[in-house]
């Protein structure tokens, strides 16, 4: 009976052992993997954060489409599992510079005046057609030599990218969510959501800027997205010659 005591207690210890390693492991990796996502977002424990706010470009009252409504509360979410503090602006109010603290910069240029001041001094290399006049290239990006029309609600295109400035490791970044359309810069942010740690792998701490391709939001909303390229280099260079863009074919939904 003494021996039977003995090995049932031999075993609630060994049980007991197994169950307490096995939960400084699981402790373990997840504050390795919930330091790498602050790291990668620059979100340390109680930092301050921006999420810049764009205006519903169709209304004349200041207001927020709903798609970047869904966009910024993705974002939202992103932010508290880092355990970081938001401050949310609207564009026309963010008058501070970048760097500092890590931003969240929502909706393209022509909805956001912060946007068109980051793609102004940090992409050289991209233009968006922002004419409100209706024609082929209303919307359409130019990165580079390449020009990417929008086709709404079938071939729509959004540009993620996470920058920084300088060269200081400090440094805290800027992520730009800018779409051709709202329900782009919910996909982006869904996709940043999803891919964050391949991202991080890939390009660790320093900047890129991806170009992706919402397919038929029409149907499946900010679902089905595609990346398209890196685009990082030819974002960051000057814009090439007006004619050497002419002769480069647009892209278009096939």
């Amino acid at each position: 009976m003494n021996d039977d005591v003995r090995n049932i207690a031999l075993g609630v210890v060994a049980a007991g052992i197994s169950a307490a390693f096995g939960w400084l492991a699981r402790t373990y990796l997840w504050k390795r993997r919930l330091r790498r996502k602050q790291t990668f977002f620059g979100l340390p424990e109680n930092s301050e954060t921006l999420l810049v706010v764009n205006r519903d470009p169709a209304s004349s009252e200041p207001a927020v489409h709903r798609f970047d409504v869904f966009a910024l509360l993705e974002l939202s979410a992103l932010i508290k599992d880092c355990g970081a503090n938001v401050q949310v602006v609207t564009q026309d109010t963010a008058q501070q510079g970048f760097g500092e603290r890590t931003e969240f910069c929502v909706g393209g240029p022509s909805s956001n005046r912060r946007m068109m001041a980051h793609m102004s001094a940090m992409l050289p290399g991209v233009r968006v057609n922002i004419d409100p006049e209706p024609g082929p290239d209303r919307g359409a990006f130019q990165i580079g030599a390449e020009r990417y029309r929008l086709d709404p609600g079938i071939t729509e295109y959004v540009l993620l990218a996470r920058l920084t400035a300088g060269q200081r490791r400090e440094a805290r970044p800027v992520f730009l969510f800018c779409g051709q359309r709202a329900i782009n810069n919910q996909a982006a942010t869904r996709y940043l959501a999803r891919n964050h740690e391949r991202l991080a792998r890939k390009h660790g701490n320093g900047s890129f800027v991806l170009l992706l391709k919402v397919v038929n939001s029409q149907a499946y909303g900010p679902d089905v997205v595609e990346l398209v390229a890196d685009v990082t280099r030819a974002a960051q260079a000057p814009l090439p010659p007006a004619q050497e863009v002419s002769a480069r074919s647009s892209h278009r939904a096939s």
